[in-house]
C-alpha cells in the first residue's frame, strides 16, 4: 500500500502484460518440448553443432553481430521508424552532436538566451549540453553521415560486438556467441537504448572493454589490452563518470593487485608494469587532459563539469539521498519553475518511504531494459553461479555500480548502462549451471534454458509486430507534431521565429524550445514568451524573421501569424 502513495509510481502495465505473455508462451514452449522431447532435443543439439564452426572464428563472428545489428534494425523502419526526440535529454545530446558536427566543443551565449533557455543545456559561459561528451560524438558522427540516428544504430552494433569480445575471454566460444545473440535481442531491436537518443550503447561497450580486458590481461598481458583497458575507462569517463567510476573500481583493484604480486617464471614485476601499467597511465594522462580541456572550454574552469554547473544553476533538490534539498531559486520563466521548484523537489521528500519509492521506481526500470520475464526459469542455475569464485569480479563490479545507482535519486536504466556485459555474463552463467541439470537421462534443466533464451526471441518479435519501440513506450516516443510544424517552416521560404505559447497545465516533460548550435544561422528559431518586455527585445534582435506562434497544449499542430496573449486582467471582464 505504501507504494501507491509514490508521487511518480513506476507504469506496471507493461510488465503485467510482458508478464502474461510469459505464462503463455513458456507453458507453450515447455508443453511442446516434453511431448516431443526427442525432437526438441535432436533440434537443439543440432543447432549447438551447427554454429560451433562459425564460433571458433571470433573475428568474423563479431563481423556478422555488428552488421546483423545493423541490417536488422534498417530492415525494421517500415515498423518502427527513426526515432523523433521527445525527451529533454535527447535535445541536449542532439545539440552536443551538432555542435561537435561543426566542429567545436561548445559555442558562444547568446544575447536573448533568456528568450531561448532550454531544459538540461547551459547558456553561460558557453551555450552547451550539460552532458559528458561521448554520446555526442557518436551523434556526430552520426549527424556528419546523414542522420544523427546512424550514430545510434553504429554505436548499438559495436556495443553488440564489444560484448561478445568480452564474453570470448570469459565463456566457450558457442557460449560467447549466444550471449551476443541475446544482446542484439534485448538492446538493439525493440530498446530506447536504439530507438531514441539517450541510450547506454556506449557506456556498455566501455564496460564490455574493460571486463574483457582485465581478464585476457590477467592470464597474458599484452599491449593491445593494456590498451582497451584504459580506453574502455576513458570512454566511461566522458559517458557515465559517476557510474563508470565505481564499476571500475574492482577491476582497477584487482589489476593493482596484479602489478604489484611477486614475480613468475614468465613475467617480472617490472615487465608487468612496462607492458600494462606505462600504457594505461599513458592513455589515462590523455583522458584527463582532454577532460580538463572539455571543461575548461565549456565551464571555464577545468575542474568543473558541465553538469555541475547544470546543477549549480538550475537544481535545488538533492543529488544524492543523503543531501538535503537546497533553498528554491528564481527561474525567468513558468516552465522552469514548474519543473525545478515544482516536481523535481516533490519526487523525493528524505523519508525512508521516499527513498522505498525512487528504489522501487529505480527497480521497475532497470528489470524492464536488462532483464525479462523468461529469466525466472534460470533461478536455480543463478545460485550456483553466486558461489562460483571465477564470477567474483563481476558480481563486484555489478556491486559496486548497484549501489552507485541506488544511491542518486535520480535514475535512468542506462545509468547502469556499464554493468550490462556484467548482467549478460552472469546470465550465460546461470544459464550453463541450469543446462548441465537432469535426472537420469531427463535433460531437464537443458530444456528450462532453452526455453529462457527463446521467450526472449519472442518478446523481441512481438513486440517489434507491435511497434513498440521499449517497454516503457515513453522513453523513445517523441511527439512528431513539432516535427510537423518544423517540417512545414523549413518549406516556407526566408527564416522563422517560432514563441511557443504554454498553457496553465502544461506537462514539463513536453518542451518544444529546443534550438541548433547555430542560432543565428538556423532557419527556424524557437523561443519562449517571457514577458512584453522580454518579448519585444527578443523581436527587435530578429527582426528579419517572420514571427509565429504554435500552443502545444491546446493545438499540437497549430501554426499561426504571432499575437500577442490577451492580457489576464482583460480575460477576466
Amino acid at each position: 500500500m505504501l507504494l501507491l502513495n509514490c508521487p511518480d509510481p513506476p507504469d506496471l502495465q507493461p510488465l503485467i502484460r510482458a508478464f502474461d505473455r510469459f505464462l503463455i508462451g513458456a507453458a507453450i514452449l515447455l508443453a511442446l518440448q516434453l511431448v516431443f522431447r526427442r525432437w526438441s532435443d535432436g533440434i537443439s543439439r543440432l543447432v549447438w553443432r551447427s554454429i560451433l564452426p562459425l564460433a571458433r572464428k571470433p573475428v568474423i563472428c563479431c563481423i556478422v553481430l555488428f552488421l546483423l545489428v545493423i541490417a536488422i534494425r534498417l530492415a525494421l523502419l517500415p515498423r518502427l521508424p527513426v526515432p523523433v526526440p521527445g525527451i529533454h535529454d535527447e535535445f541536449s545530446y542532439l545539440l552536443m552532436g551538432d555542435t561537435f558536427a561543426h566542429g567545436r566543443l561548445a559555442n558562444p551565449p547568446h544575447p536573448m538566451w533568456i528568450s531561448l533557455e532550454a531544459f538540461h543545456i547551459n547558456g553561460f559561459p558557453r551555450y552547451a549540453s550539460m552532458f559528458p561528451p561521448a554520446q555526442g560524438f557518436v551523434l556526430a558522427i552520426g549527424q556528419v553521415l546523414g542522420l544523427p540516428w546512424i550514430g545510434v544504430l553504429v554505436s548499438s552494433a559495436a556495443m553488440c560486438a564489444a560484448i561478445y569480445w568480452m564474453l570470448l575471454a570469459w565463456l566457450p566460444p558457442r557460449w560467447a556467441l549466444l550471449g551476443g545473440i541475446l544482446v542484439w535481442l534485448k538492446f538493439c531491436v525493440v530498446s530506447y537504448w536504439i530507438n531514441s537518443y539517450w541510450g547506454g550503447a556506449v557506456a556498455a561497450g566501455a564496460g564490455a572493454l574493460l571486463l574483457g580486458s582485465i581478464a585476457r590481461i590477467l592470464r597474458r598481458p599484452n599491449l593491445r589490452d593494456a590498451l582497451l583497458f584504459a580506453l574502455g575507462l576513458a570512454i566511461l569517463a566522458n559517458s557515465r563518470p559517476y557510474e563508470g567510476l565505481l564499476f571500475s573500481l574492482p577491476a582497477v583493484f584487482v589489476l593493482l593487485r596484479w602489478l604489484f604480486q611477486g614475480t613468475s617464471a614468465s613475467l617480472t614485476i617490472t615487465d608487468r608494469w612496462r607492458i600494462v601499467s606505462l600504457p594505461v597511465a599513458s592513455v589515462l594522462l590523455l583522458t584527463a587532459a582532454f577532460m580538463c580541456f572539455y571543461n575548461w572550454n565549456l565551464t571555464g574552469h577545468a575542474l568543473l563539469f558541465p553538469h555541475s554547473l547544470n546543477v549549480r544553476t538550475y537544481h535545488s533538490e538533492p543529488t544524492f539521498l543523503f543531501e538535503p534539498t537546497k533553498p528554491a531559486l528564481q527561474y525567468h520563466n513558468q516552465q522552469f519553475e514548474d519543473f525545478y521548484n515544482g516536481w523535481a523537489r516533490e519526487e523525493f521528500d528524505h523519508t525512508w518511504s521516499g527513498v522505498l519509492c525512487v528504489s522501487w521506481l529505480k527497480t521497475v526500470r532497470f528489470f524492464s531494459a536488462f532483464a525479462w520475464w523468461g529469466l525466472l526459469l534460470m533461478l536455480l542455475g543463478l545460485w550456483f553461479v553466486l558461489r562460483d569464485r571465477k564470477m567474483r569480479l563481476p558480481w563486484a563490479m555489478l556491486g559496486f555500480i548497484a549501489v552507485a545507482t541506488y544511491l542518486v535519486v535520480w535514475s535512468n536504466s542506462h545509468y547502469a548502462a556499464p554493468a550490462t556485459c556484467v548482467i549478460i555474463l552472469l546470465v550465460l552463467q546461470s544459464l550453463r549451471y541450469l543446462r548441465a541439470m537432469r535426472w537420469n537421462t531427463w535433460q531437464w534443466g537443458a530444456i528450462l534454458a532453452r526455453t529462457s533464451v527463446l521467450l526472449l526471441l519472442v518478446d523481441t518479435a512481438s513486440a517489434a509486430i507491435r511497434k513498440d519501440c521499449d517497454t516503457f513506450l515513453w522513453t523513445c516516443q517523441g511527439d512528431s507534431s513539432r516535427q510537423i510544424v518544423l517540417r512545414k517552416l523549413k518549406a516556407l521560404p526566408g527564416q522563422h521565429l517560432v514563441m511557443v505559447r504554454y498553457s496553465d497545465d502544461h506537462n514539463i516533460h513536453d518542451d518544444w524550445v529546443f534550438n541548433a548550435a547555430d542560432i543565428d544561422s538556423s532557419k527556424v528559431v524557437w523561443a519562449r514568451e517571457i514577458s512584453p518586455e522580454q518579448d519585444a527585445k527578443l523581436f527587435a534582435y530578429f527582426q528579419n524573421r517572420k514571427v509565429w506562434l504554435v500552443t502545444p497544449d491546446d493545438d499540437n499542430t497549430f501554426l499561426a501569424q504571432y499575437t500577442p496573449p490577451p492580457d489576464k486582467d482583460d480575460s477576466h471582464k
